[in-house]
C-alpha cells in the first residue's frame, strides 16, 4: 500500500516523517547527468520531489539570496563563501553537476593580447569576480603564467545585459582593483570596440560567437592546453555541487545521503546511454571518439562524485579561493559536506 504524500518542512518531527513523503523543491540544470532522477527513472528515497529546471544563474541568485529550494545546484564558489562565513543556509552533497576546464573561459582581444603574460597590466571584464569560473582561471593564470590577480585591473558587469550585480558581497584584498562597468554597458560590447583586453566568464561572450575581428580565445587550441593542465596536475575543474537545506538535513539527516545515492545512480545511467553507440544520445559528431579520448586520458569514472575522489581537486580550489580574498579562511573539504555523505556503502 502506497503511503500518502505529505508536505513536511524542515522544522517536521521524525513522527511526521513516517508517515509520508517528504515533498520538496529540487532546482537543477538540465543535464543528461541529472535526467533520470527529474524523468523519475530513479528515486530520491523518502522524498516526493517538486523539479525545476533552470539556467545556473538564476538558481545561484534566489538560492543565496532567498533560500527558496530545498535540494539545488549551487555554485562552488559562492557555496564556500557563505560556508566560510558561517552563513549559508545549505550543506553540501559531493554531487558535482557541472565540471569544465577553464582554458575556454578566457577571451582576448587578439590584437593586443598574444600570450597569457599579455594580460598582466590590462582590464579583464568578468561578470561577478567570486563566480567559480572565474576562480579557476585566475587560479590558472597564476599557477601556470605567473599572471596575479593584482596584476589586473578587473571591470565588472552583465556579459551580454548591463546591470549585473555580485549576488554576494565581499571584501576582497587591499591589491586587487575592481571596477564597474559602466550601468548601460555590457562586456561583450566593451571587448568589441576595445574598452577591455579580455573577458573572464563561464559563457562565450556574443562578439566572439559573431566572429567579430580580433577577438577570440587566448588558447588557440584550448582542448590541447586543458588535455596538457590535466596531466599535470589531475585537475578537472569543478563548478557546481548540490546543496540540501540545512534546516532539513537536521531534521531528516537520512536526506542528503539520499540525495547523493540518487544522484550517484543518474550519472550512472547517463553515462551508460552516452556509451551505447547505436543510436547518437546528443546531438554531436564523434561522440564515441571523445569518450574514448576522455577515458585514455582521465581514466573510466572521468568526472566522479565522491569527498575522497575530490579531496585534491577540492583541497586546490579552496586554496585559491582563500587566497583570493574570497573566504576569510581556508575550509577543509570536511567542512562543505554533510558527514553522511563522506563514505558510502559497498556490497
Amino acid at each position: 500500500m502506497e503511503l500518502p504524500t505529505t508536505r513536511i518542512v524542515g522544522a517536521a518531527s521524525a513522527a511526521e516523517a513516517r508517515y509520508g513523503k517528504l515533498s520538496l523543491s529540487v532546482a537543477v540544470g538540465d543535464y543528461d547527468r541529472m535526467r533520470p532522477v527529474v524523468d523519475g527513472a530513479v528515486r530520491i528515497d523518502g522524498v516526493d520531489p517538486v523539479f525545476m529546471l533552470l539556467e545556473p544563474e538564476e538558481i545561484f541568485f534566489r538560492a543565496f539570496r532567498h533560500a527558496e529550494f530545498d535540494i539545488c545546484e549551487l555554485s562552488m564558489s559562492s557555496f564556500t563563501v557563505k560556508t566560510a562565513r558561517s552563513e549559508c543556509p545549505y550543506v553540501g552533497v559531493p554531487v558535482f553537476p557541472s565540471r569544465a576546464f577553464r582554458h575556454t573561459s578566457i577571451s582576448v582581444r587578439t590584437d593586443r593580447i598574444k600570450r597569457p603574460e599579455d594580460l598582466k597590466g590590462k582590464r579583464v571584464g568578468l561578470p561577478e569576480y567570486q563566480l567559480t569560473a572565474c576562480v579557476w582561471g585566475r587560479a590558472l593564470l597564476e599557477d601556470d603564467y605567473g599572471v596575479k590577480p593584482s596584476d589586473i585591473t578587473w571591470v565588472r558587469g552583465g556579459i551580454e545585459e548591463p546591470g549585473r550585480v555580485e549576488k554576494i558581497a565581499l571584501d576582497l584584498p587591499a591589491d586587487v582593483r575592481l571596477e564597474d562597468a559602466p550601468a548601460d554597458r555590457c562586456l561583450s560590447d566593451m571587448l568589441e570596440k576595445g574598452e577591455i583586453d579580455a573577458i573572464l566568464a563561464p559563457r562565450i561572450p556574443s562578439c566572439q560567437e559573431r566572429g567579430v575581428p580580433n577577438v577570440d580565445w587566448l588558447f588557440a587550441d584550448p582542448t590541447a592546453a586543458a588535455k596538457d593542465y590535466f596531466k599535470r596536475t589531475g585537475i578537472f575543474p569543478i563548478m557546481h555541487l548540490l546543496g540540501v537545506r540545512k534546516s532539513l538535513a537536521e531534521a531528516h539527516p537520512w536526506l542528503p545521503a539520499a540525495v547523493q545515492k540518487a544522484f550517484g545512480q543518474a550519472k550512472t545511467i547517463a553515462l551508460a546511454k552516452l556509451a551505447d553507440a547505436s543510436a547518437a544520445k546528443v546531438t554531436l559528431p564523434f561522440i564515441e571518439e571523445r569518450l574514448r579520448e576522455a577515458k585514455t586520458l582521465m581514466g573510466d569514472d572521468y568526472w566522479p562524485y565522491g569527498l575522497e575522489q575530490n579531496r585534491g581537486v577540492l583541497e586546490t580550489f579552496l586554496r585559491h579561493h582563500h587566497a583570493q580574498g574570497l573566504s576569510p579562511r581556508q575550509l577543509k573539504v570536511e567542512e562543505l559536506f554533510h558527514p553522511a555523505t563522506f563514505e558510502t556503502h559497498k556490497i
